[in-house]
């Protein structure tokens, strides 16, 4: 609710009543404060709701989820974990416009879709026995000593050697992750001379990380999981934003410049990123 000091005039206040306005006076020492309340009146902006249709993609009938984003750019596709595609429309986009963008892009689903068929599953639980990825490389979890688990070079005690020690084992993977990336991206900036303002370890469910424009460097916890090279081209590509806010060529060259190998990096993250989820 906004309310504004002001004093309307007999005839301005009478017209704000018929508009339905509310208004509402007090008394001040020895003057009338009128107040005119504006929560009927104005509105504020919230997000239009999302849309939902259907796509065919192929064989499959695929869930069509059309969502207005104030502060997006331009049109995005892309297929969420549960088979959803999902296109965000920017801000002066249509529901009609966002419809056409995502079936001139058919191909490229039916594409994400064999992708991720030809991905091996992980298993939900970890038990001792499983393989899991630990710094790009496949580990078995194994019991140590009473009470103690180890894969790789980690040791750590659970209460139930039994149990899913899948918690047990995220809980240590993300303790390692909050301790060495900000690190690493010390290093990296240094090294390049990059200004950025802090670094956040996240649990985000579909990005790797994000720059704000503050300089704030987000990362998932999960880059414990990926190869050093990875890493690496995960928290460049980050530092490439904070002098390009955008994916323009000029950002790519930049990102080029910063880790010259990042095609193997960025096929690495297409060919293994639902390991890591």
């Amino acid at each position: 609710m906004q309310r504004v000091a002001t004093s309307p005039a007999p005839n301005l206040e009478a017209s704000i009543r018929c508009c339905g306005i509310k208004l509402k006076r007090f008394h001040s020492g020895n003057k009338l404060q009128t107040f005119v309340m504006f929560d009927q009146f104005f509105k504020s902006s919230k997000t239009k709701p999302a849309m939902a249709d259907a796509l065919q993609v192929g064989t499959r009938t695929v869930p069509l989820l059309m969502v207005h984003h104030p502060r997006a750019r331009r049109y995005l596709l892309r297929l969420r974990p549960d088979g959803t595609a999902r296109v965000t429309i920017p801000r002066h986009g249509s529901i009609h416009a966002a419809r056409e963008f995502a079936e001139r892009n058919v191909a490229w689903l039916e594409q994400q879709f064999q992708r991720l068929a030809a991905q091996p599953k992980m298993q939900h639980g970890w038990m001792v026995g499983s393989e899991i990825l630990f710094r790009g490389e496949s580990v078995r979890v194994e019991t140590d000593t009473d009470k103690h688990i180890r894969f790789g070079p980690e040791r750590l005690k659970v209460a139930i050697p039994s149990a899913d020690l899948r918690p047990a084992i995220q809980k240590h993977l993300r303790q390692l992750a909050a301790k060495e990336l900000p690190a690493r991206v010390r290093e990296l900036a240094a090294t390049h001379e990059i200004h950025y303002s802090r670094v956040s370890v996240r649990n985000q469910k579909s990005r790797w990380g994000s720059c704000s424009r503050r300089g704030t460097i987000s990362l998932n916890w999960r880059l414990i999981q990926a190869p050093g090279m990875v890493r690496d081209y995960i928290i460049l590509h980050e530092l490439a934003h904070r002098r390009h806010m955008n994916h323009s060529d000029r950002f790519w060259r930049e990102v080029a410049r910063l880790c010259p190998n990042y095609p193997a990096a960025e096929q690495w993250v297409k060919q293994n990123g639902g390991l890591l989820r």
